[in-house]
């Protein structure tokens, strides 16, 4: 599906652009607001291709669409004027509040920023790496150079966030960037530095380092937002657009200096000193909690509320404990989604495992995790372990991130710090959690979805039982032969079951032709009656026989266990044998049937039912082998 088409498929079924109150992207989900989320067609959307997931959390609408969600974005962008401000004027009253609220807003704030920072700290971290070994000295032009690509998103990072927050508040975008531009303004910079007491007529400013906070520009931007909006309606219309940011500069400034700024560092830095008294207290026990719930946090949206306290710890500190821990986690779940790739039989499964593999590498673990480990379950908890086990390790070893940037074997250079410290840590944890996941995941097993030939041929197996049997003019044709009464054989030992009793709707239903099921008690199937086998399952857990007065009858062991791929199966048949009533066709191990998860109770059904007038049970109760089972009327 081209992005155009995928685009107009999500707007149509988020219920349209005018349902639509925003809308950002993070590294691999569209992050819809709408004014009204009855109006979306979620079951719809999961079924679109080219959609990996569907996700409502923090009052966001979540599309999944993998790592071509810029593509997909501009492609919206484009088809609509979803992200054209101006254009939808009609705002909803929808408040996301709580929890969800404060999600929605750090979400929307950091979204936009993920790839240059991720960009940048990669560069950041090379460099880190090229100092310690000596390929670079931090005195060379070249260094220097380098090093001011690499560190100006960070350093600058209030006025970036000024730009964001505006947008997310509906703000003026160049007063909140001249505003975030005042705290770090060289003179301001300069009376820090050098100790200068400080005040606003006569108000004591304490002065901070506002270069890479995070905090004290966002809560400025959310009041300068709000009384923009108040200057507006009370200003007349001829000098409200250049009185209004007049009010704005010289209010919010002063008090961003005295108020937010001072604030907003201080909650930042007690936050941070939490964190560190965490893992000082016991660095194996916080790692490994934070390696096994990361991923947890990512799938309820609620990871968003960590992304400034890491940002923070490296402002502050110039280092984070954190991020590292969170890494394993990263990488537990894309050792479960190799360990799927490898179990699989399923053709599709293989390949969306092992390109969800490669993705997750590179720290887009979305695609990994919706597309395979969480719907298959177990593997998603092998990658919980794993992330445990390898958090444990990092933090034990005490690694540390010296810059931002997103978990995946590109960015590992942010954790190389000063002499390489840790960082042997990081490469043995992060190994770890791939490799406990994967093997786990490849012992644990999970439920393997069928291919969509198995699918096929279960859906009709009625069918090719009652075609099969005319593929060679030798054996007896169903068709031809004029239909008389037919006794049928109980081919299984067991407890008889009432078909519509099945947990399967195609035979529950008697879609696929009159029966009954029978509980086996041995795990043997013989032949019904004298009669030629028209089909033997290469997975062996079915066959059919027509008798030879043209009666098909279907044996199927089991519910779904075309997915056992011939497992605990031994079949004595071929197709075109002649049988006669009692002969050995199947063997079948119910134990080792049931271990695997699987259903062993066993429909008999008559393939061609609507070729008869009636098909009775005979029996009730238990059953043994060769006792009357059903009776087949011809008129």
């Amino acid at each position: 599906m081209s992005q155009e088409k995928l685009a107009r498929e999500i707007v149509e079924r988020v219920g349209g652009e005018k349902n639509v109150e925003s809308l950002v992207h993070c590294a691999t989900r569209l992050r819809f607001v709408l004014k009204d989320d009855s109006k979306a067609d979620k079951a719809g959307l999961e079924k679109t291709e080219g959609v990996i997931a569907v996700k409502e959390n923090g009052g966001q609408f979540q599309v999944v669409v993998g790592n071509k969600v810029p593509e997909v974005y501009e492609a919206i962008g484009q088809i609509s004027n979803i992200l054209d401000d101006s254009s939808n004027k009609e705002k909803s009253n929808k408040k996301v509040k709580g929890l969800g609220g404060i999600i929605d807003v750090i979400s929307s704030i950091f979204a936009p920023l993920l790839g240059v920072m991720a960009g940048a700290g990669i560069l950041k971290g090379l460099l880190l790496i090229a100092n310690n070994v000596g390929w670079l000295e931090k005195t060379e032009t070249t260094y220097i150079i380098l090093y001011a690509a690499a560190d100006s998103l960070f350093y600058f990072l209030p006025l970036l966030l000024a730009v964001t927050t505006a947008r997310k508040f509906q703000g003026n975008m160049f007063v909140a960037l001249t505003i975030a531009g005042a705290l770090i303004y060289p003179t301001i910079i300069q009376l820090k530095t050098e100790g200068t007491p400080t005040d606003f007529f006569g108000i004591p400013v304490v002065l901070m380092n506002y270069s890479s906070t995070v905090i004290p520009i966002i809560l400025a931007v959310i009041v300068m937002s709000k009384l923009e909006k108040l200057f507006n309606k009370l200003l007349h219309e001829s000098i409200k657009n250049f009185v209004t940011p007049l009010f704005l500069l010289v209010i919010m400034v002063p008090l961003t200096l005295l108020v937010f700024g001072p604030f907003g560092v201080y909650v930042g830095n007690g936050i941070a000193d939490a964190l560190v008294a965490a893992f000082g207290f016991s660095p194996l026990l916080a790692g490994a909690i934070m390696g096994a719930s990361w991923q947890l946090l990512v799938i309820f949206g609620v990871h968003w509320g960590l992304i400034p306290v890491f940002i923070n710890n490296i402002a502050v500190y110039g280092k984070d404990g954190v991020k590292p821990a969170a890494t394993a986690s990263v990488f537990a779940q894309t050792g479960a989604a190799f360990g799927v790739m490898l179990k699989t039989k399923n053709k599709k499964l293989k390949t969306l495992a092992g390109s969800s593999t490669l993705t997750a590498l590179f720290g887009i673990t979305e695609p990994a995790i919706y597309g395979v480990t969480l719907p298959l379950k177990r593997p998603f908890i092998a990658g919980v372990i794993g992330g445990a086990v390898g958090g444990a390790i990092i933090g034990q070893a005490g690694t540390q991130a010296f810059a931002s940037g997103a978990p995946g074997l590109l960015t590992l250079p942010i954790f190389y710090g000063p002499g390489g410290q840790g960082f042997p840590g990081m490469i043995m944890g992060i190994a770890a959690s791939f490799i406990v996941s994967a093997v786990l995941t490849y012992i644990m097993g999970f439920k393997d979805p069928v291919d969509d030939e198995d699918t096929k041929t279960e859906v009709n197996t009625a069918q090719a039982a009652g075609t099969a049997s005319n593929k060679d003019a030798s054996k007896p044709s169903a068709q031809a032969i004029s239909k008389t009464d037919q006794e049928v054989l109980s081919p299984i030992e067991g407890k008889i079951v009432d078909l519509s009793e099945v947990p399967d709707p195609a035979f529950a239903s008697g879609a696929m032709g009159k029966g009954i099921a029978i509980e086996p008690s041995t795990g043997r199937v013989v032949a019904p009656f004298d009669g030629t086998v028209t089909v033997a399952f290469k997975k062996k857990h079915a066959l059919a026989v027509v008798s030879d007065s043209g009666a098909e009858i279907l044996v199927h062991v089991g519910v779904d266990t075309v997915k056992l791929d011939g497992q605990h199966f031994i079949s004595y048949i071929e197709e075109g044998d002649r049988v006669k009533a009692g002969d050995l066709l199947l063997e079948f191990d119910i134990e080792q049937i049931k271990a695997a998860g699987y259903h062993t109770v066993t429909p008999i059904i008559v393939t061609n039912s609507a070729d008869y007038n009636d098909v009775l049970p005979q029996a009730s109760g238990q059953v043994s082998s060769k006792d009357m089972l059903l009776k087949i009327y011809a008129s």
